[in-house]
C-alpha cells in the first residue's frame, strides 16, 4: 500500500513538473494527486472512521492555509486596483536594473520577517509586475524574490510556519532564533544575489516610470487603501501573537476591516465606480488556479504523513545517518520536493527537548533549513507556489535559472552557521 501511495504521488508530481509537455494544467494534476491519495489510503484502511478523522484534521490545517491565502491575496489585489503600490514604485526612482533587483530583494528579506514569507511574495511580485515589463527579466525578479523570502522567513519567529512551529513548541525562543539565524539567513539571499546581479544589466525604459492612465479614484483615498491594508497586514503576527488564535483568523480580520473601510469610501459614488473598485472587483481578481494547486499538494502530501511515510522517511535518516548536521540538511532539502511542515512537524516528534533542550542548536540549524531549503525547487514552498501561480512560472525554467542559486545560497548559509556556532 505504501509502494502504491508513493508511486501515485511521484506519478503526480511528474504530472506537475512536466505541465508545459503534456498540456495538462498543474492545478488539475495537483488535485487528482490529491484525491487518488486519499483513495489510496480509503481502500487499504481498516478502520475508515480514523482515516476520516485523519482526513479532516489536515483538512482543517490546510483551510487554514488556504484562507490565509485567499485573504492576503484580496487585500493585495484591492491595493493594487487602487494603484496603492504607486507609493512605493513611485519612490523607487532608480532605472537600473541591477539597483532595483538589490532594492527589490532587499525589502523582500526584511518584509518577509516582519509580515511572512508567504504575504510578502505575494505583494512583492505585484509590485515587480507594476515596475517591469518585459517578461523573461520579471520572472528572474520573481525567482529571486522567491529565495529572499524564504530567506527572510527562516530568521523570524514569525516568518516562516516552520520556525513558527517551533517557537510555539518550545523548541526554540524568538530572541535567540533572531541573533543566531539572521546572519545565516542574509547569507543565503546575498550570494545568489550577489552571483546573478553582474548579468542583470540596462536601463528600464522611462515610460514605465511614468502615468500609466487615467485613473477614477482620489489620491485620499489610495493612501487609505494602501496603509489601511498594510497596516492589517503587518498587524497579522502581532494578532496571532496576542491572541494565539492562527493567523489566517487575524488575515480574515484585516480583510474584513479593509472590506467595511472600502465600502465606507464608496456609499457616495456612482454605481459604475462602485463596480470597479470595490472588493467584489478583486476577488475576482484572485487566482483560484492556484488556490486550487496548493490544495492538491497539500492534500497529497497529508496522504503521505497520515500512512506515516514522512516519518519514516525522518527516522531512516537517522538510522542510517550518524551526523545531525547532516540529516537536518537533508530534512533541508527534501522540503523541496514535500511540504516543510509535516517534515518539520516528524522532527519534532522524533527528537523531544530532553535529547536537544531548547535553543539548542539542532533546532536552529533545522528552523534555517526548513525554511531555506525549500527555495530549491518552485513548489517546495508556499512562497514559490504564490509564485509559480501569480507569474505561470515553468517548472524546469526555475530549474534551470534558479535552483542552483537557491542551492549554493543554502549551503553558503549553513557553512555560516557552522562557522559561528562549530
Amino acid at each position: 500500500m505504501i509502494a502504491l501511495l508513493v508511486l501515485v504521488f511521484v506519478v503526480g508530481y511528474l504530472g506537475i513538473v512536466l505541465e508545459h509537455n503534456i498540456s495538462i494544467d498543474k492545478s488539475s494534476s495537483a488535485l487528482l494527486t490529491g484525491a487518488l491519495c486519499w483513495t489510496v489510503v480509503a481502500f487499504t484502511t481498516h478502520d475508515p472512521e480514523h482515516m476520516n478523522e485523519e482526513l479532516l484534521h489536515h483538512l482543517s490545517e490546510i483551510a487554514s492555509i488556504l484562507f490565509f491565502l485567499m485573504g492576503a491575496m484580496t487585500i493585495v489585489e484591492l491595493i493594487d486596483t487602487y494603484d496603492g503600490f504607486d507609493i512605493i514604485t513611485d519612490r523607487i526612482t532608480t532605472r537600473s536594473q541591477t539597483k532595483l533587483l538589490w532594492i527589490i530583494c532587499i525589502l523582500t528579506f526584511f518584509l518577509s520577517a516582519l509580515l511572512d514569507n508567504l504575504t510578502t511574495t505575494i505583494v512583492m511580485v505585484t509590485l515587480v509586475k507594476k515596475l517591469i515589463e518585459g517578461e523573461k527579466l520579471r520572472l528572474l525578479f520573481v525567482g529571486i524574490i522567491v529565495v529572499a523570502a524564504n530567506a527572510g522567513g527562516a530568521w523570524s519567529p514569525m516568518g516562516d510556519v516552520t520556525t513558527t512551529m517551533l517557537w510555539i513548541g518550545g523548541q526554540i525562543t524568538a530572541v535567540n532564533i533572531i541573533k543566531t539565524l539572521i546572519l545565516p539567513s542574509l547569507v543565503c539571499m546575498l550570494v545568489p544575489l550577489i552571483v546573478l546581479a553582474p548579468s542583470i544589466k540596462g536601463m528600464l525604459p522611462k515610460k514605465l516610470f511614468s502615468d500609466d492612465g487615467e485613473t477614477h479614484h482620489t489620491k485620499q483615498e489610495k493612501y487609505v487603501i494602501f496603509f489601511t491594508g498594510i497596516g492589517g497586514l503587518i498587524s497579522v503576527p502581532i494578532f496571532k501573537t496576542v491572541t494565539h488564535l492562527p493567523p489566517f483568523m487575524g488575515m480574515l480580520l484585516a480583510l474584513g476591516v479593509l472590506w467595511m473601510v472600502t465600502e465606507l469610501l464608496l456609499k457616495d459614488k456612482e454605481e459604475h465606480f462602485r463596480n470597479n473598485y470595490s472588493v467584489y472587483k478583486a476577488l475576482e481578481k484572485v487566482d483560484m488556479p492556484s488556490v486550487l494547486f496548493f490544495l492538491g499538494i497539500l492534500l497529497a502530501v497529508s496522504a503521505l504523513q497520515t500512512e506515516g511515510v514522512l516519518r519514516g522517511l525522518a527516522g531512516w535518516l537517522s538510522d542510517n545517518i550518524s551526523s545531525q548536521t547532516v540529516i537536518v540538511t537533508l530534512i533541508g532539502l527534501l522540503s523541496s520536493v514535500v511540504d516543510n511542515v509535516p517534515l518539520v512537524a516528524a522532527s519534532m516528534g522524533m527528537y523531544d527537548l530532553s535529547q536537544f533542550p531548547t535553543d539548542d542548536r539542532f533546532w536552529e540549524l533545522l528552523a534555517y533549513c526548513a525554511g531555506t531549503g525549500g527555495s530549491a525547487l518552485i513548489i517546495g514552498s508556499a512562497a514559490g507556489v504564490a509564485a509559480m501561480g501569480m507569474e505561470k512560472i515553468n517548472f524546469f525554467w526555475y530549474v534551470k535559472k534558479i535552483s542552483w542559486l537557491a542551492l549554493i545560497g543554502y549551503f553558503a548559509g549553513i557553512g555560516v552557521f557552522l562557522l559561528l556556532f562549530p
